[in-house]
């Protein structure tokens, strides 16, 4: 697993991480987030493209992502970094969820899987 922190003016601004699957040759981008007051700066951007070159480097096959988050900006982003969307899973459960009838009402979230192909295996 890898870990990337953005720091401006000495300040911790975003962050990612990525963990690699030997099995299938996929890095999954994980745990992506930029603080409310730096968005829009191009950000989140450099963080994803760092995960790209980590991953070409270390000559993985593809990177896949999957997201809860219902804001467009960041499907826009990573279709920007040239992900494609491969598919939505509905009524997703967070890890940790108990499945509560409260839950179940509040939490019926959208899980959107994305992927980008780097190379053929």
């Amino acid at each position: 697993s890898c870990f990337w922190v953005a720091v401006l003016g000495g300040n911790v601004v975003g962050i990612v991480a990525a963990r690699g699957n030997e099995e299938d040759n996929t890095m999954e981008l994980r745990r992506m987030s930029v603080d409310s007051n730096f968005r829009g700066k191009g950000i989140a951007k450099a963080l994803g493209r760092k995960v790209l070159e980590f991953a070409m480097l270390n000559n993985y096959s593809s990177i896949v992502l999957g997201t809860t988050a219902v804001k467009m900006a960041a499907h826009k982003l990573y279709e920007s970094l040239g992900f494609k969307h491969v598919g939505v899973i509905e009524h997703y459960t967070l890890p940790g969820m108990t499945h509560s009838i409260l839950e179940r009402m509040f939490f019926q979230l959208r899980y959107h899987r994305y992927r980008l192909q780097l190379r053929e295996e």
